[in-house]
Parts: C-alpha cells; sequence; structure tokens
C-alpha cells in the first residue's frame, strides 16, 4: 500500500479493535491505580515499589492512551507506550516474574494497530512484499 492509499474497511475496522482494546485495559489500569485497588497495591509491593507510585502510573497510562487515540498524535502515543510496556517488561523480569509476555504483547498490538491504519508508517516498515 502507497502512502496515498487509504486502508481498506477491513483493515481500518481491524485497527479500531485492537486499538480499543489496549486503550480500554490501559484505562481500566489506570482507574484501578487512582482507585488505589487491592489488586493494584499487592501488584506494587510485590514489584518493588511504593504504594505512593500509583497515581504517577495511573497518570501515564491515562496520558499515553490519549496520545495514541487522538489520530493527530497516535505515534506519539504508541512511542510513549511502548516505553510504559518496555518499563513493564523489565519490572516483571528484575523479579523473575513470567507475566512479561503479556507487556510485550500489548506492545506489538499497539504498532498493528497503527500500521494497519496508517499508511505513512507501512512505508517507514520493512514488511512489504517484495
Amino acid at each position: 500500500m502507497d502512502t496515498t492509499t487509504q486502508p481498506s474497511k477491513a483493515r481500518l475496522w481491524t485497527s479500531y479493535i485492537l486499538s480499543a482494546g489496549v486503550a480500554l485495559f490501559m484505562l481500566m489500569g489506570a482507574v484501578m491505580s487512582f482507585a488505589h485497588a487491592r489488586q493494584s497495591v499487592e501488584g506494587m509491593r510485590t514489584f518493588g515499589y511504593p504504594e505512593s507510585s500509583l497515581v504517577t502510573v495511573g497518570i501515564l497510562a491515562v496520558l499515553s492512551t490519549v496520545l495514541y487515540l487522538i489520530p493527530r498524535t497516535a505515534v506519539l502515543g504508541a512511542i510513549v507506550m511502548t516505553g510504559y510496556f518496555g518499563g513493564a517488561i523489565a519490572t516483571h523480569v528484575r523479579i523473575s516474574d513470567p507475566g512479561w509476555p503479556v507487556a510485550l504483547t500489548f506492545g506489538i498490538i499497539i504498532w498493528l494497530a497503527l500500521y494497519l491504519r496508517e499508511p505513512r508508517l507501512g512505508a517507514l516498515l520493512p514488511l512489504r512484499k517484495s
């Protein structure tokens, strides 16, 4: 697909569904962080972070998600979310927790969704037929 061709409806809808799934996951986590839900507090303790970090993590989750959902800032949002999920992967790996593939999967999904709907991004990635 060249940079002037609009993606098909199937690609767009697939992208929207993937993006909505990630956004809902991120926003649910942010709400749990702001509410100091038991699972969030226990998770912070398990990973060695103070409970006071919950608000910061919630704010970062909301900001990156909002950036990702706004079409003009979606690439910046994907970059920030990549950093967010990279930190999650490092946190899991640091304590030998087997949950790191979840963060990796979400990181892949955010870029896949963006790739499906943004022709200019497709021109930058070597995922085309030769």
